[in-house]
């Protein structure tokens, strides 16, 4: 069983940084890749960004490429987001997701809020 708790949400104006930190904790052993979703009001769920976690291997949804980075901390096993000029389309909840196969998850973290006015 894994255990995502994300933190770093807020309120920004556009233009804005903030940066996401998902501390991760339990059985972590095969972790595959982990990532980073998005939820706004009356939307589906979204891929932002994921990682491999032994590999490194980014992608990033269209949307937030050139803005947003995606880091990990393996020792201790911590998942970044770093997002700079930050956008009112970018207000959601955003959620830490892991997996045990590359782009499949199964555990997230409750989410934070992150809300961009313009």
């Amino acid at each position: 069983q894994v255990q995502l708790v994300e933190s770093g949400g807020g309120l920004v104006q556009a233009g804005d940084s903030l940066r996401l930190s998902c501390a991760a904790s339990g059985r972590l052993y095969g972790i595959s890749s982990m990532g980073w979703f998005r939820q706004a009001p009356g939307k589906e769920r979204e891929l932002v960004a994921d990682i491999g976690w032994s590999s490194g291997k980014t992608r990033f949804a269209d949307s937030v490429k050139g803005r947003f980075t995606i880091s990990r901390d393996s020792l201790n096993n911590t998942l970044y987001l770093q997002m700079n000029n930050l956008q009112p389309e970018d207000t959601a909840v955003y959620y830490c997701a892991a997996g045990y196969f590359t782009g499949v998850y199964n555990t997230w973290g409750q989410g934070t809020q992150v809300t961009v006015s313009s």
